[in-house]
């Protein structure tokens, strides 16, 4: 671990709060007990990556969880943003997202997404809907190893 991420974290950028609740009870039941940070849009969230305007910077997290569709900036614009700044390129990303359409799946994997996860979240399930079971077993490790 390093001196700036001392402990994992998870970033949850997401505008619907019954999606919020469903990745907390979805965390729970993985016993995954790391802090989950919330932001309710792209903008929001860069600013507390960043530390700018009124949000304390945040400790570089071990995952981001992504919405696409948000107001502001969604999480597709909020993914080209993070891949162009280099204190964040290498940051593990993962779209979450009720839409199925094949041109934000291909936009995704060309900013190097780490897992494309279709809504309703569900763990169980995480190897249906195109989400690849590698994926999710690289979003449990990321946080396993690091508790």
């Amino acid at each position: 671990m390093s001196a700036d991420n001392p402990a994992p974290s998870i970033l949850l950028v997401e505008d619907d709060q019954m999606d919020v609740m469903n990745v907390q009870r979805e965390l729970r039941r993985q016993n995954i007990d790391v802090p989950l940070v919330l932001a309710r849009n792209g903008r929001e969230a860069l600013k507390m990556l960043r530390g700018e305007g009124d949000k304390p910077k945040i400790a570089k997290p071990n995952v981001v969880m992504l919405d696409i569709n948000m107001p502001r900036m969604n999480g597709l614009e909020l993914l080209e943003a993070l891949r162009s700044d280099p204190e964040f390129v290498g940051l593990n990303v993962f779209i979450m997202t009720t839409s199925d359409l094949e041109s934000d799946r291909l936009k995704a994997q060309k900013l190097a997404v780490s897992g494309y996860i279709i809504k309703p979240l569900n763990f169980d399930t995480f190897g249906e809907g195109g989400t690849s079971v590698d994926g999710f077993s690289l979003f449990l490790d990321l946080l396993r190893l690091k508790q």
